[in-house]
């Protein structure tokens, strides 16, 4: 496994399961932060779903109080990647890239690029399947077929599990995490990931600060031309408020 600095907030609030409690729940739940916050500008759904499941291994907060976590989904590749990864070098920031299996198998340079800048490599699953939707062999699949195609073919081990479209239950929580993963989602996202509906770059940028709070892990998409736009401001943003990125 791979162990990192960014990577202890997240490995801090797993715990053993009782496992029983949830195995019979599958219920399909869709993940949102939601709007109202704490005193520290926490989001308090990701408080309080981190509270609950954090014995699964499920966190929307890291336990790093002053840190700013930056995560990217990788769907498919729409050209700013490179930018994006030039930024992260430019600023020293080191990020978690969640591929599915078809970002694994058809970007080979810039997932080597991720591995050599010191990045972290996520599990968004093969497909990119609801993870609650699938029986429980399907499931496995999804996410231990990407592992080793990764394992394979970059030498790479990952840890972090993201669920596609915030979709989860709670026995398919207990599932990423019999599959040796720990379940990631966020505390911030924003509507970024329609390429041709995008926001400007002002109103993400404002936005992205204004939302800023220790544990954040925010989510972010590198389809979108904005966040390739003023992600070098954001970082400067977050690190004037005090935040490590």
């Amino acid at each position: 496994m791979r162990y990192t600095a960014l990577a202890a907030g997240l490995l801090a609030a797993a715990v053993i399961p009782n496992g029983a409690v949830y195995a019979a729940d599958t219920t399909v739940k869709g993940y949102g932060q939601g709007v109202e916050t704490d005193s520290l500008n926490r989001p308090v759904g990701a408080t309080e779903f981190t509270d609950r499941y954090r014995e699964l291994g499920a966190v929307a907060l890291s336990s790093d109080a002053d840190r700013v976590i930056l995560t990217f989904d990788q769907g498919y590749e729409n050209g700013y990647t490179e930018k994006i990864l030039d930024t992260l070098k430019e600023k020293n920031v080191k990020a978690i890239f969640f591929l599915t299996g078809d970002y694994a198998k058809k970007e080979e340079s810039l997932v080597r690029r991720m591995i050599n800048e010191g990045h972290i490599l996520g599990n968004h699953g093969m497909k990119h399947a609801s993870l609650p939707k699938l029986s429980d062999s399907e499931a496995e699949d999804e996410i231990m077929s990407l592992h080793n195609y990764v394992l394979n073919n970059y030498g790479y081990e990952m840890q972090y599990f993201r669920p596609p479209c915030g979709e989860y239950s709670e026995h398919a929580l207990e599932t990423v995490q019999k599959c040796g993963y720990k379940t990631v989602f966020w505390s911030f996202a924003y509507v970024d990931w329609k390429t041709d509906q995008q926001p400007s770059p002002d109103e993400a940028r404002k936005k992205l600060s204004d939302s800023a709070h220790g544990g954040e892990i925010l989510l972010l998409h590198s389809v979108s031309a904005t966040n390739a736009e003023i992600l070098g401001d954001v970082i400067d943003d977050l690190r004037a408020k005090g935040f490590r990125v």
